[in-house]
């Protein structure tokens, strides 16, 4: 049975697995933030659990396929990243690592948003900008956030 489950495990399948499965839980975040079911979904461990066994399943292929090591090849310059992501494995890896990691700073914006009683249409240009550009997206909540906390603070 498990082996039957394999075959569908393939790396595209996962990829349109992850990509398509985290859009519901971002239109969670930005049309019900505050909501018991997003609390429940959005700002728990459930998702980056998911994305999580999806990491692990790909870097035990990749073990299986003796380049485990080839991974640290990425810190050696900008052709070895270039090389590293050639490896499919290790994008996908990487689109997996970016994904979980953007969801869960969407859900601490929209949180952060709800303390300090941020608009949400201000909320929704932050959540929106870091689904797609992230570092960005985090940079316009903190520029809004000033305004609505009245502080600046380099910290939490």
């Amino acid at each position: 049975m498990i082996n039957n489950f394999e075959e569908y495990l393939t790396l595209e399948n996962i990829f349109l697995l992850a990509n398509w499965g985290v859009i519901p839980f971002w239109l969670l975040l930005l049309f019900s933030p505050n909501s018991n079911f997003t609390r429940f979904f959005v700002h728990s461990i459930l998702i980056p659990l998911f994305l999580g066994i999806a990491y692990v399943f790909i870097v035990y292929q990749i073990y299986l396929n003796d380049n485990f090591f080839n991974g640290f090849e990425l810190y050696l310059g900008i052709e070895n990243l270039y090389a590293v992501f050639s490896d499919e494995n290790f994008l996908l890896i990487f689109w997996l690592h970016f994904l979980s990691l953007s969801l869960f700073v969407g859900s601490w914006i929209a949180r952060d948003s709800t303390r300090y009683s941020i608009p949400r249409v201000l909320m929704a240009i932050s959540l929106i900008t870091t689904y797609f550009t992230g570092p960005l997206g985090i940079f316009i909540h903190w520029v809004i956030r000033i305004f609505f906390a009245k502080k600046i603070s380099l910290n939490e």
